[in-house]
Protein backbone atom coordinates (compact mmCIF):
# COMPACT_ATOMS: atom_id res chain seq x y z
CA UNK A 1 0.00 0.00 0.00
CA UNK A 2 1.41 3.31 -0.88
CA UNK A 3 5.07 3.41 -0.80
CA UNK A 4 5.53 -0.01 0.55
CA UNK A 5 6.06 -1.55 -2.87
CA UNK A 6 8.91 0.44 -2.58
CA UNK A 7 10.36 -1.94 -0.23
CA UNK A 8 9.40 -4.60 -1.83
CA UNK A 9 11.30 -3.65 -4.66
CA UNK A 10 14.40 -3.19 -2.80
CA UNK A 11 14.03 -6.67 -1.50
CA UNK A 12 13.61 -7.94 -4.82
CA UNK A 13 10.33 -9.89 -4.98
CA UNK A 14 8.68 -7.29 -7.64
CA UNK A 15 10.93 -9.12 -9.71
CA UNK A 16 9.47 -9.31 -13.01
CA UNK A 17 5.99 -8.29 -11.12
CA UNK A 18 3.92 -5.34 -12.45
CA UNK A 19 2.69 -3.32 -9.06
CA UNK A 20 1.86 0.13 -8.36
CA UNK A 21 2.92 2.97 -6.22
CA UNK A 22 1.93 6.14 -4.22
CA UNK A 23 2.30 8.78 -7.33
CA UNK A 24 4.49 10.75 -5.58
CA UNK A 25 7.28 7.54 -5.91
CA UNK A 26 6.47 6.52 -9.61
CA UNK A 27 9.23 9.08 -11.18
CA UNK A 28 12.26 8.54 -8.51
CA UNK A 29 11.32 4.53 -8.22
CA UNK A 30 11.85 4.80 -12.16
CA UNK A 31 14.77 6.18 -11.82
CA UNK A 32 16.14 3.63 -9.23
CA UNK A 33 14.90 0.85 -10.75
CA UNK A 34 14.69 1.40 -14.51
CA UNK A 35 13.72 -2.41 -15.07
CA UNK A 36 10.80 -2.41 -12.97
CA UNK A 37 7.05 -2.79 -14.15
CA UNK A 38 5.94 0.31 -12.32
CA UNK A 39 2.56 1.20 -13.27
CA UNK A 40 0.42 4.62 -13.00
CA UNK A 41 -2.38 2.73 -11.95
CA UNK A 42 -4.73 2.83 -8.57
CA UNK A 43 -4.25 -0.93 -8.03
CA UNK A 44 -2.15 -3.64 -9.59
CA UNK A 45 -2.95 -7.69 -9.68
CA UNK A 46 -0.79 -9.63 -10.51
CA UNK A 47 -0.73 -13.51 -9.93
CA UNK A 48 0.61 -13.18 -6.06
CA UNK A 49 1.44 -9.85 -5.92
CA UNK A 50 -1.08 -7.12 -4.90
CA UNK A 51 -0.12 -3.16 -4.52
CA UNK A 52 -2.24 0.07 -4.59
CA UNK A 53 -1.92 3.32 -4.28
CA UNK A 54 -3.03 4.46 -0.88
CA UNK A 55 -5.59 6.78 -0.23
CA UNK A 56 -8.97 5.04 -0.90
CA UNK A 57 -7.22 2.94 -3.39
CA UNK A 58 -7.62 0.09 -0.82
CA UNK A 59 -11.03 -0.26 -1.05
CA UNK A 60 -11.28 -0.18 -5.15
CA UNK A 61 -8.64 -3.02 -4.75
CA UNK A 62 -10.77 -4.84 -2.04
CA UNK A 63 -13.57 -4.69 -4.15
CA UNK A 64 -12.09 -5.94 -7.42
CA UNK A 65 -10.75 -9.09 -5.52
CA UNK A 66 -14.37 -9.59 -3.77
CA UNK A 67 -15.89 -9.50 -7.06
CA UNK A 68 -13.27 -11.64 -8.74
CA UNK A 69 -13.65 -14.57 -5.91
CA UNK A 70 -17.06 -14.02 -4.89
CA UNK A 71 -19.17 -12.08 -7.46
CA UNK A 72 -19.95 -8.26 -8.16
CA UNK A 73 -22.93 -8.70 -5.97
CA UNK A 74 -21.19 -9.32 -2.69
CA UNK A 75 -18.27 -6.76 -4.10
CA UNK A 76 -21.27 -4.12 -4.36
CA UNK A 77 -22.50 -5.21 -0.81
CA UNK A 78 -19.26 -4.89 0.74
CA UNK A 79 -18.20 -2.09 -0.57
CA UNK A 80 -21.85 -0.44 0.60
CA UNK A 81 -21.67 -1.31 4.08
CA UNK A 82 -18.27 1.23 4.18
CA UNK A 83 -20.14 3.32 2.37
CA UNK A 84 -17.96 3.59 -0.54
CA UNK A 85 -20.22 3.99 -3.76
CA UNK A 86 -17.75 5.59 -6.11
CA UNK A 87 -15.67 2.53 -6.84
CA UNK A 88 -12.91 2.79 -9.21
CA UNK A 89 -11.45 0.90 -11.80
CA UNK A 90 -7.59 -0.01 -11.53
CA UNK A 91 -6.61 2.73 -14.63
CA UNK A 92 -8.18 5.48 -12.82
CA UNK A 93 -5.87 8.42 -12.68
CA UNK A 94 -4.09 9.07 -8.84
CA UNK A 95 -3.95 12.09 -9.51
CA UNK A 96 -6.25 15.39 -10.86
CA UNK A 97 -4.15 16.13 -13.53
CA UNK A 98 -4.16 19.85 -14.74
CA UNK A 99 -6.73 19.50 -17.46
CA UNK A 100 -8.84 18.82 -14.23
CA UNK A 101 -7.40 20.58 -11.94
CA UNK A 102 -7.87 24.14 -13.86
CA UNK A 103 -11.36 22.75 -15.30
CA UNK A 104 -10.14 23.42 -18.61
CA UNK A 105 -12.61 23.16 -20.84
CA UNK A 106 -11.39 25.30 -24.08
CA UNK A 107 -9.87 22.71 -26.25
CA UNK A 108 -6.75 24.93 -27.29
CA UNK A 109 -5.65 24.93 -24.03
CA UNK A 110 -6.57 21.31 -23.07
CA UNK A 111 -4.10 20.29 -25.93
CA UNK A 112 -1.41 22.97 -24.82
CA UNK A 113 -1.40 21.60 -21.42
CA UNK A 114 -1.34 17.67 -22.41
CA UNK A 115 1.78 19.11 -24.84
CA UNK A 116 3.21 20.59 -21.79
CA UNK A 117 2.81 17.36 -19.72
CA UNK A 118 4.01 15.45 -22.19
CA UNK A 119 7.63 17.24 -22.82
CA UNK A 120 8.49 18.29 -19.53
CA UNK A 121 11.94 17.16 -19.67
CA UNK A 122 11.98 18.26 -23.42
CA UNK A 123 9.92 21.89 -23.38
CA UNK A 124 8.35 22.65 -26.55
CA UNK A 125 8.68 26.35 -28.01
CA UNK A 126 6.10 28.47 -27.54
CA UNK A 127 5.72 28.53 -31.44
CA UNK A 128 5.58 24.70 -31.01
CA UNK A 129 2.17 25.15 -28.95
CA UNK A 130 0.56 27.90 -30.56
CA UNK A 131 0.99 25.59 -33.58
CA UNK A 132 -0.38 22.46 -32.76
CA UNK A 133 -2.84 23.98 -29.75
CA UNK A 134 -4.83 25.28 -33.46
CA UNK A 135 -5.04 29.05 -32.50
CA UNK A 136 -3.03 32.17 -32.60
CA UNK A 137 -0.40 33.03 -30.22
CA UNK A 138 -2.76 36.13 -29.12
CA UNK A 139 -6.17 34.21 -28.56
CA UNK A 140 -3.89 31.34 -26.37
CA UNK A 141 -1.85 34.11 -24.15
CA UNK A 142 -5.70 35.79 -23.54
CA UNK A 143 -7.11 32.55 -22.73
CA UNK A 144 -4.20 31.42 -20.72
CA UNK A 145 -3.84 34.35 -18.48
CA UNK A 146 -7.63 34.20 -18.10
CA UNK A 147 -7.96 30.42 -16.92
CA UNK A 148 -4.94 29.87 -15.68
CA UNK A 149 -3.39 33.21 -14.10
CA UNK A 150 -0.23 33.36 -15.96
CA UNK A 151 1.30 33.64 -19.92
CA UNK A 152 2.10 30.14 -21.22
CA UNK A 153 5.36 29.75 -20.62
CA UNK A 154 5.34 31.26 -17.35
CA UNK A 155 2.65 28.27 -16.81
CA UNK A 156 4.99 25.55 -18.78
CA UNK A 157 7.35 26.76 -16.46
CA UNK A 158 5.60 26.24 -13.36
CA UNK A 159 4.76 22.75 -14.21
CA UNK A 160 8.29 21.84 -14.81
CA UNK A 161 9.43 23.22 -11.79
CA UNK A 162 6.42 21.12 -9.49
CA UNK A 163 7.59 17.91 -10.90
CA UNK A 164 11.33 18.89 -9.96
CA UNK A 165 9.66 19.85 -6.93
CA UNK A 166 8.36 16.00 -6.40
CA UNK A 167 11.58 14.47 -7.72
CA UNK A 168 13.72 15.96 -5.36
CA UNK A 169 11.55 14.86 -2.23
CA UNK A 170 11.12 11.23 -3.49
CA UNK A 171 15.12 10.83 -4.13
CA UNK A 172 18.40 11.48 -4.00
CA UNK A 173 19.59 12.31 -7.63
CA UNK A 174 21.79 15.38 -7.97
CA UNK A 175 20.48 18.87 -8.69
CA UNK A 176 21.95 18.74 -12.29
CA UNK A 177 19.96 15.78 -12.70
CA UNK A 178 16.92 17.32 -11.59
CA UNK A 179 17.63 20.00 -13.98
CA UNK A 180 17.70 17.84 -16.82
CA UNK A 181 15.11 15.60 -16.00
CA UNK A 182 12.82 19.09 -15.96
CA UNK A 183 14.20 20.71 -19.26
CA UNK A 184 16.58 23.19 -17.50
CA UNK A 185 19.97 23.33 -19.36
CA UNK A 186 22.13 23.42 -16.33
CA UNK A 187 21.73 23.82 -12.51
CA UNK A 188 22.62 27.14 -12.17
CA UNK A 189 19.54 27.81 -14.78
CA UNK A 190 17.65 25.80 -12.95
CA UNK A 191 18.60 26.87 -9.09
CA UNK A 192 17.43 30.75 -10.33
CA UNK A 193 14.04 29.51 -11.46
CA UNK A 194 13.54 27.07 -8.37
CA UNK A 195 14.45 30.06 -6.06
CA UNK A 196 12.54 32.15 -7.98
CA UNK A 197 9.32 30.08 -8.22
CA UNK A 198 9.23 28.05 -4.61
CA UNK A 199 11.20 31.10 -2.62
CA UNK A 200 14.31 29.14 -1.95
CA UNK A 201 16.74 26.99 -3.57
CA UNK A 202 16.75 23.49 -4.39
CA UNK A 203 19.37 22.46 -1.77
CA UNK A 204 17.70 24.56 0.66
CA UNK A 205 14.49 23.19 0.02
CA UNK A 206 15.55 19.56 -0.13
CA UNK A 207 17.02 19.74 3.26
CA UNK A 208 14.16 21.74 4.93
CA UNK A 209 11.45 18.53 3.96
CA UNK A 210 13.68 15.79 4.98
CA UNK A 211 14.47 17.75 8.60
CA UNK A 212 10.90 18.49 8.79
CA UNK A 213 9.95 14.79 7.86
CA UNK A 214 12.78 13.53 10.13
CA UNK A 215 10.96 15.55 13.05
CA UNK A 216 7.51 14.45 12.86
CA UNK A 217 8.77 11.45 12.37
CA UNK A 218 10.70 11.37 15.98
CA UNK A 219 8.04 12.82 17.07
CA UNK A 220 5.48 10.05 15.74
CA UNK A 221 8.09 7.36 17.84
CA UNK A 222 8.25 8.78 20.72
CA UNK A 223 11.58 10.27 20.09
CA UNK A 224 13.44 7.77 18.07
CA UNK A 225 14.01 8.07 14.55
CA UNK A 226 11.76 6.15 12.00
CA UNK A 227 14.77 4.21 10.68
CA UNK A 228 15.88 3.53 14.10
Amino acid sequence: ISGGAAILAAAGVMSSRRFTIHWQHIDAMREMYPDALIERRLFVIDRDRFTCAGGMAPLDMTHALIASDHGVELARAVSDWFIHTGIRQAEAPQQLDPIRRYDLRHPALVAMVQLMTSHIADPLKLDDLVHLSGIGMRQLERLATEQLGQSVMQFYRSLRLEKADEILQQSNLPLVEVALATGFSNRSHFSRAFQAHFGVGPATHRKQRRHSENYHARTHFGGRSSVD
